[in-house]
């Protein structure tokens, strides 16, 4: 499968172009690769296009090391037909919402709508709704599940691509058009969009989801596969392939179900694409019991992913020298700066060994050891407030150390993701908010490896990477 020659991609703001254009640093995991004199030729300032032979080789590369990303805005539309199911249970006046704006965002291509009811209490309401809006309503006698749900309005498409959407969203003109446009990456199965809150959220926990929504993936475009900076996608919203995702979601994953899908789909060779720019709005939840249980429940998730995916559901990953670095910082011993300082000149003077090809590898080999240290930090700081939390309160009532490094992390944590201008939230409740979404999330993780009897959800990956 070959790119189209319209095809254009950009490098990504994790790329830079060094030694005078003849090498690149980025992707994910971090790559440090040579150009030849031919592939530095179709490299246009930070843009690739595979009008050329040596252009779609190049662009492929960038986008398989995910070093670029494709430039939406220059891509065609696609007109392809495609059909949309939305899974839903109890909640006919969301779905009321949702289809209006379908119906308002799709009035030139009227697609087919396949409303699945998920053994709801009452499905006369929502069969009503469904024919206000001229969809095809699918009632099912047993209680599924959100994964099963869709399956079976999968089941029923006939078109080429099939657009998932939840209940409680609300999409716009050109959230599908944008996904869609993906689609001329023939190794693109799914696209998925970026999912903001509604406005006018009631209360503190509103705002606080409102600013780090679990289903927000943020302002940056990219490619979703496990070990990423975009380790998974919400199935909230999603535009797929049909022939890519075949049966679809595992219907015995009542959590978790859309990061098994993405997980399987990278695993098979196929691209998963996050595209910011295409919005779908989500009414998130703001009661603090049904907040706290559903951040509990997608802890709960991370065992059975275990099971399915064990090399991609590691809490952190880490190399043993950045542990060993951690470590010694934690200590708060005299030795441990001088430990420290050890540790990174020597994980330097490696990293130097292996860039040797390049023009200056000792000033690059410090540079990425500077931003492993700072990954570093950024996991061991996760692994005490979210995934052990219950590890760090045990240490911390015994250890004056462990205390004050808890405080240092979680003191950094809020001052690095607080952002006054963005937040309609002041910085206290932000972080009593944020707190309290890493215990729920931990604690979830938690009770189903206690309840499953393994730790595969809650061991890190310290094995020293090539």
């Amino acid at each position: 499968m070959t790119l189209p020659a319209e095809f254009v991609v950009r490098l990504n703001s994790r790329t830079r172009v060094i030694e005078h254009g003849a090498a690149m640093v980025g992707g994910s995991p971090t790559r440090y690769i040579r150009l030849s004199p031919e592939a530095q030729s179709v490299l246009q300032g930070r843009e690739v296009d595979a009008s050329t032979a040596m252009g779609a080789n190049l662009a492929e590369k960038l986008l398989e090391l995910a070093m670029a990303d494709p430039v939406v805005e220059l891509l065609p539309d696609l007109e392809e037909p495609y059909t949309i199911v939305v899974p839903v249970m109890n909640r006919a006046a969301p779905l009321d919402r949702l289809l209006t704006s379908v119906r308002s965002s799709t009035r030139r291509q009227n697609p087919r709508i396949i409303v699945v009811d998920d053994a709801s209490e009452d499905p006369t309401l929502l069969h009503d709704v469904a024919v206000k809006h001229g969809a095809e309503f699918v009632p099912l006698a047993v209680n599924v599940g959100p994964g099963g749900a869709r399956n079976a309005g999968l089941a029923l498409v006939k078109t080429e691509f099939v657009v998932f959407l939840d209940s409680d969203l609300v999409i716009n003109t050109d959230t599908i058009p944008l996904l869609l446009r993906h689609f001329s990456d023939p190794k693109v199965a799914m696209a998925v969009p970026r999912i903001v809150g509604m406005p006018h959220q009631r209360n503190w926990i509103g705002k606080y989801e409102n600013a780090r929504s679990s289903l927000d993936l943020g302002p940056i475009r990219g490619v979703v596969k496990p070990r990423s900076p975009l380790s998974w996608a919400p199935s909230a919203g999603v535009v797929a392939r049909v022939s890519a995702i075949t049966d679809g979601f595992d219907p015995s994953m009542r959590v978790g179900e859309d990061v098994d899908l993405v997980w399987r789909l990278s695993e098979s060779g196929w691209r998963v694409r996050y595209e910011p720019t295409a919005t779908a709005q989500h009414e998130h939840r703001d009661h603090f019991r049904e907040w706290f249980k559903r951040k509990a429940q997608y802890g709960t998730g991370a065992v059975p992913l275990a099971k399915k995916h064990p090399g991609s559901i590691a809490p952190a990953v880490m190399t043993p020298w950045s542990v060993a670095l951690m470590a010694a910082l934690i200590a708060q011993r005299r030795w441990s700066l001088p430990v420290a300082i050890l540790i990174a000149l020597g994980a330097s003077a490696r990293n130097s060994r292996l860039l040797a090809s390049a023009h200056n590898p000792s000033g690059l080999a410090a540079e990425l050891t500077a931003q492993g240290i700072v990954s570093a930090g950024a996991q061991t700081s996760a692994l005490m407030l979210k995934h052990w939390w219950p590890l760090t309160l045990v240490g911390a009532v015994f250890s004056k150390r462990i205390r004050r490094a808890v405080f240092i992390a979680a003191v950094v944590d809020i001052a690095v993701e607080y952002d006054k201008e963005d937040y309609e939230l002041d910085v206290v409740r932000f972080g009593v908010a944020r707190r309290l979404d890493d215990i729920a999330y931990g604690s979830g993780v938690w009770l189903a490896s206690l309840k499953g009897w393994t730790i595969a959800a809650l061991k890190p990956d310290w094995r020293m990477k090539k």
